[in-house]
């Protein structure tokens, strides 16, 4: 065994720094030292393999022999410095009622949107995710907008000063794009995120805001899918007195095209009859065709809506900016 370092003498240095730690964390920092993956008593297990064969069974038996005494000795130092350790002179009373402090809450745009969530969600959809930057082609080509579209114009949009002419999203529906370039079908999801317009800061629009929408493509899939599941989740979100109707309307990216109005107690406590809430409709079929999908196979359906208006309706909030402002005494409220 003349090439392994003597045992006996790290034994003897090992014990002679469990004795000098004056206190708990000294020890282990002493016992890492020796004990520990990289520690010099550990070290020597590793050169066994330097050894003659004929040799390693009783060095490692002097080695394991030295490693149950030093725990030993760990061991029992340990229990002395903590019986060194003092009390307090009054002992805690911890039956005693603890002082609270003010938790952290959901915000109520991110209550809101879990809810829409699970709505969504008892119905077989998925949450699906998307850029906030995006390209022209997903956020308006591929929707089948035209070039000479007001929401292309530098007066609607916020594009960025970069060669590729990148913009902030207008809607979610670019993410629908994405998920269907690549997925195949069948289809049911829902995009929840923030979406950016060039609208002035007032009442009721701001810069930033939210929206989610839903898409659905199958085989077979018609109108009346499309309201049975609009129909379900505004009653489960607004409750079971909402009413809806559906106006003709017009949208690039859907054939035929719809808007929702929606009547309740919330509304008529606003003082209309009616209010409108979401835009829906039949997925075009040129933007299937700018997937690569077959609009002969497949049909579906798309609808969104402002998170923000939701959320105004159902807390009785009449000015959006209060949302962004971070006023705790606002926020303390939901």
């Amino acid at each position: 065994m003349s090439d392994l370092v003597p045992v006996e003498t790290v034994k003897a240095e090992a014990l002679a720094a469990w004795a000098a730690a004056a206190d708990l964390p000294a020890l282990e920092q002493a016992k890492g030292a020796f004990l520990g993956a990289e520690g010099r008593f550990t070290a020597l297990l590793r050169q066994l393999g330097t050894l003659a064969r004929e040799e390693r069974p009783a060095a490692g038996k002097l080695i394991n022999a030295a490693k149950v005494e030093l725990e030993a000795a760990l061991a029992a130092r340990r229990t002395e410095l903590e019986s060194r350790t003092a009390l307090p002179k009054d002992p805690t009373d911890f039956t005693l009622p603890g002082r609270r402090r003010p938790l952290g809450r959901l915000h109520p745009l991110t209550q809101v949107t879990d809810d829409i969530v699970k709505a969504f969600r008892r119905l077989g959809f998925a949450v699906a995710d998307g850029p906030e930057l995006e390209d022209e082609h997903h956020c308006f080509d591929a929707l089948n907008t035209p070039t000479d579209h007001p929401a292309r114009d530098a007066q609607d949009t916020f594009f960025v000063d970069a060669p590729s002419r990148p913009l902030l999203r207008t809607h979610t529906s670019s993410v629908q794009i994405r998920v269907m370039e690549k997925q195949a079908p069948p289809i049911r999801i829902v995009v929840p995120g923030r979406v950016f317009r060039r609208d002035n800061a007032d009442a009721t629009h701001n810069p930033t805001f939210h929206q989610i929408e839903g898409l659905y493509v199958d085989r077979g899939v018609t109108v009346g899918d499309l309201k049975g599941t609009v129909e379900a989740v505004f009653r489960e979100l607004l409750g079971d007195d909402v009413k809806l109707r559906f106006r003709p309307h017009y949208f690039s990216y859907t054939e035929p095209s719809l808007e929702i109005d929606f009547t309740n107690a919330l509304v008529r406590k606003l003082g209309k009859e009616w209010l409108e809430i979401a835009g829906c409709g039949m997925v075009h079929p040129q933007v299937f065709e700018n997937v690569g999908y077959d609009p002969e196979v497949w049909s579906g359906w798309a609808f969104g809506f402002g998170i923000e208006r939701l959320a105004m309706l159902r807390y009785g909030i009449t000015d959006i900016r209060l949302f962004y402002e971070n006023d705790t005494r606002f926020l303390a409220q939901f």
